[in-house]
């Protein structure tokens, strides 16, 4: 197991930002999608919470800081070309801002 100081992580590859994965670390489910740039990862590293790189307000935004609704990471995964990471972590309410569990929940039936 590599050590997070060990993990170099690609933020050149897509203008800077990389796609971050959180699933629930108990359940496996998929709770939402979101980028990071190299500082959201250094804050979430640091903080222990989720933090992404948000493209509408570009700055940084910690999941959960005005509701409260934070994601505790347990567990980070990166894959095999270091450019995307995966945050199995421990969420302290709804992860959707419409008060869902989870980002991902509304099926599409196929035509």
């Amino acid at each position: 197991m590599e050590t997070l100081d060990d993990v170099a992580l690609d933020f050149a590859k897509f203008d800077g930002l990389i796609p971050a994965v959180v699933q629930h670390h108990q359940t496996g489910q998929v709770l939402m999608l979101g980028f990071m740039n190299e500082a959201a990862w250094m804050k979430s590293r640091q903080s222990g919470l989720v933090t992404f790189f948000s493209r509408t307000r570009q700055r940084l935004w910690t999941k959960g800081e005005t509701s409260g609704d934070v994601l505790n990471i347990k567990r980070i995964l990166v894959d095999c070309d270091d450019d995307t990471v995966l945050f199995m972590a421990d969420p302290a309410g709804p992860t959707c801002h419409t008060g869902q569990v989870s980002c991902f929940h509304r099926e599409v039936k196929r035509a």
